[in-house]
């Protein structure tokens, strides 16, 4: 019986390194706080991000390699802020690659001088006023311009600038929960609004937005 115990103990033990490793190397789960995507991601939209040919993390400690695949334009990332990479993840959309000459002007956005086609947006595309970002924007190499989809509620490289290609972490993969809950709920630290948020969702389901479960990218 102790033998057995011990075999089972041993069993779980690698099953838990097993999903230590591949949740750091391969694929994380990601919460969306704020309604920069609207309305392709809502606040309480729960991913699997994937980051197979992106970004290798290395478990147990917070350093990544960055890897061979790159994004493609209007590709949803998943990125470590550039002007501050102890904040959050951000979640964005590809709009320029690098060497692209970037510029807004009449509600739209425009790349090498031809207007972008985006059936994705919410509300006006404009430029940011007092920016040290102006614009037409040149993108530097290995480095990425990215938007919110929610265009006038989203803090994007028209504030701070470009993503650097080493950033870049993933994209999501699929969603596998999405809860009506206040924004508060899915900031760092809030233990308790987020439990009381799933708790929430047990007991009262219509709170669970069941159409977007498993949505693939």
């Amino acid at each position: 019986m102790e033998q057995k115990v011990r075999r089972e103990i041993i069993a779980w033990f690698w099953v838990g390194l097993v999903f230590l490793l591949i949740n750091g190397a391969i694929g994380q789960a990601r919460v969306i706080p704020s309604a920069s995507m609207e309305d392709t991601l809502l606040i309480g939209d729960h991913l699997i991000m994937s980051r197979v040919g992106y970004d290798a993390g290395i478990p147990f400690t917070g350093l990544h390699l960055p890897l061979w695949r790159n994004p493609k334009r209007q590709q949803i990332i998943i990125f470590k802020p550039p002007f501050d990479p102890t904040q959050p993840d951000y979640v964005k959309r590809a709009i320029g690659l690098p060497g692209d000459t970037v510029d807004i002007h009449d509600d739209a956005v425009w790349i090498n001088g031809k207007k972008l086609l985006e059936d994705y947006t919410l509300g006006k595309t404009e430029r940011v006023e007092n920016s040290d970002i102006k614009m037409p924007y040149q993108v530097p190499n290995n480095c990425y311009f990215a938007m919110g989809d929610n265009r006038q509620n989203s803090y994007d490289s028209r504030f701070w600038g470009c993503v650097p290609r080493n950033d870049i972490i993933g994209t999501p993969l699929l969603i596998y929960m999405s809860l009506k809950a206040p924004s508060k709920a899915w900031e760092p630290g809030q233990i308790r609004e987020r439990f009381l948020a799933y708790l929430n969702g047990l007991i009262h389901p219509s709170t669970v937005r069941w159409g977007r479960l498993f949505h693939i990218f």
